[in-house]
């Protein structure tokens, strides 16, 4: 062994032992006659000592030849330190230093690797071997780590299997767009990578494997944002003979298990709201319930009273802000350039202020008179000293706008703190959506959910009204997942493919080695799949998923440290049959 012990493990115990350490040299301090070397490695970080006529003259001018990141070995002794450091746990003890080895010299990295660094995020991800060398990086992939263990262990008491589906798969045009891999071997044919594992752990429940589950890479090639990569994880798993509230135990449970193990929180019992109800009171089908602020709509009230703006819209709708009755004009000012800027493009902002000695002052009181307003303080629940802030407009552009300046808000207030943690689960979503630019319906999650059983005879004639038997996860305004009681008999999957517009011969191509295994006894089943990303992030207190994936895209789909993606020879190209 190259050393004796971690630079995260002595203490004041192991006094007067001999030690050898290995690591990173993260900062070196010249006083002359003395030197201190902090060396670093995964566990944590160990002053080293070095006195001039206490060391040999030729190891003394040895260790000031070190620069930053060198990899040395150091043999020593453990000492007691003079100046302790009560904010690492060595800090009590120090090695006296006896023999110096260098193991790998280092040019002089581009940035600080330190908790606080000074490199651009384009730089850090250029050189992210060295960004993983900081503590803060390292602490997010340990969590990372630990949720991986916890995940499997408390999905195999839950007597779930993992089992390997696939990564070169077939295409389908549901979805997102895929990544596609030709094939040297069959010229002009092409596989793709799995956006999900969806189909084969259908199959794993008609094999009869009951319950599945895998930390499974997915590929979508989609438009990047902070929670979104082109290459991501998630929790992928697959039951029979459940129900939805069956779904909702078990996976309840998981999350519950995850968070008491990696924060030692106790998460409360998760709320439920249908999709329409989620639509109406917060403007989306993830709302943020830390933050409160329900919408409340004012149509009835607030036109045909001869404000244009209000009459001519076709939604009117408003949040309470608690004790915002006290928030000056400027503040008003800001919010109201907020909404109306893009991508938002609200037309404006009203408010309605009640303040705390009972009078009532807004931005439309030549419109509307003292019990009008009244009324709306009302509907809204609305206390002495809280305020009214209204947006009109088109329905679906008017619910964003004004949920993101609730959310906004909820910042500025101090109510969406890190460490407080709202979960819910959406459900009763419409099993399709009207696609414009095609001319037909796309399934709002998947082609294999099951539409409700009551709904079962509206999917022909009245397809906008069905509900799926769909859910979607969220906690503190991130979907975390989704899933869904699945299709199980031939004769529903046929007649849903229908009514997206699949030809029968395109749906037995697509998809005919699914509808030929429900003829062999396929046994009710349903699923989830968590993004196991986005999960590391919450957990770790930050909304970008990159932090906790080791070797992460940038936001253009580049992975800027190897050089991906990269043009290839055109011997390959002519050996794939592409040119």
């Amino acid at each position: 062994m190259l050393r004796t012990h971690t630079c995260g493990e002595l203490r004041p115990a192991q006094v007067g032992q001999a030690a050898t350490l290995c690591g990173w040299v993260q900062k070196i301090r010249d006083k002359g006659s003395i030197l201190w070397i902090d060396l670093r490695d995964r566990y944590g970080i160990t002053q080293l000592i070095l006195e001039e006529g206490a060391a040999a003259q030729e190891l003394f001018q040895q260790a000031r030849t070190l620069g930053r990141e060198y990899v040395v070995q150091a043999c020593g002794v453990v000492v007691e330190r003079a100046s302790k450091n009560s904010h690492i746990p060595t800090g009590e003890v120090e090695l006296r230093v006896q023999t110096l080895t260098v193991l790998s010299p280092a040019k002089l990295p581009p940035f600080l690797i330190e908790d606080e660094t000074d490199g651009s995020e384009d730089l850090r991800m250029q050189y992210r071997y060295l960004d993983l060398r900081r503590a803060p990086m390292q602490r997010n992939l340990m969590l990372r780590h630990r949720l991986l263990q916890q995940t499997r262990t408390y999905l195999e008491q839950q007597q779930f299997i993992e089992v390997e589906t696939p990564m070169l798969i077939k295409s389908t045009p549901e979805g997102a767009r895929d990544f596609v891999v030709p094939s040297r071997i069959h010229p002009g044919h092409f596989y793709a990578l799995p956006q999900s594992p969806q189909t084969f752990k259908q199959l794993l429940m008609v094999a009869g494997f009951d319950r599945y589950y895998q930390l499974v890479k997915c590929f979508r090639d989609e438009d990047l944002r902070a929670d979104r990569q082109p290459e991501f994880t998630q929790i992928d798993c697959e039951l029979t003979f459940v129900t939805q509230e069956t779904i909702f135990h078990i996976f309840e449970g998981l999350v519950k298990h995850l968070f008491q193990c990696i924060k030692g929180i106790t998460l409360e019992k998760f709320q439920r709201l249908s999709y329409a109800e989620a639509i109406r009171l917060y403007g989306t089908d993830k709302p943020d319930l830390r933050v409160g602020m329900p919408f409340i709509e004012l149509n009835s009230l607030a036109q045909g009273k001869g404000f244009r703006v209000f009459d001519e819209a076709a939604l009117v709708v408003g949040i309470c802000v608690p004790g915002g009755a006290g928030y000056t004009r400027k503040q008003l000012e800001a919010w109201t350039e907020f909404v109306k800027k893009p991508p938002l493009g609200a037309k404006g902002l009203v408010y309605v202020k009640y303040n705390s000695d009972g009078s009532i002052k807004s931005s439309v009181d030549k419109f509307f008179s003292r019990q009008q307003l009244s009324a709306w303080t009302k509907a809204a629940q609305a206390q002495p000293g809280d305020m009214l802030l209204i947006v009109a407009g088109e329905v679906q552009a008017t619910r964003q706008a004004l949920d993101a300046l609730r959310l906004k808000i909820g910042d500025a207030l101090g109510l969406r703190a890190k460490e407080k943690f709202a979960p819910l689960w959406v459900v009763d979503f419409p099993l399709l959506q009207w696609d414009a630019e095609a001319q037909r319906y796309t399934p709002m999650h998947h082609p294999f959910t099951a539409p409700q059983q009551e709904d079962i005879p509206l999917l022909e004639e009245k397809p906008e009204a069905v509900h799926a038997h769909a859910y979607d996860m969220v906690i503190n305004g991130v979907e975390l997942g989704g899933g869904s009681i699945r299709i199980h008999e031939k004769a529903l999957q046929a007649k849903m493919f229908k009514v997206l517009g699949l030809r029968k011969e395109e749906a037995k191509q697509q998809f005919g080695f699914l509808m030929d295994a429900f003829e062999y006894g396929a046994p009710p089943h349903g699923g989830i799949a968590l993004g196991f990303d986005r999960l590391c992030a919450l957990l770790g207190g930050t909304d970008s998923i990159r932090a906790f994936i080791a070797f992460p895209k940038n936001n253009a789909g580049r992975d800027v440290m190897i050089g991906a993606p990269s043009t290839i020879s055109e011997a390959q190209l002519n050996a794939l049959h592409i040119i």
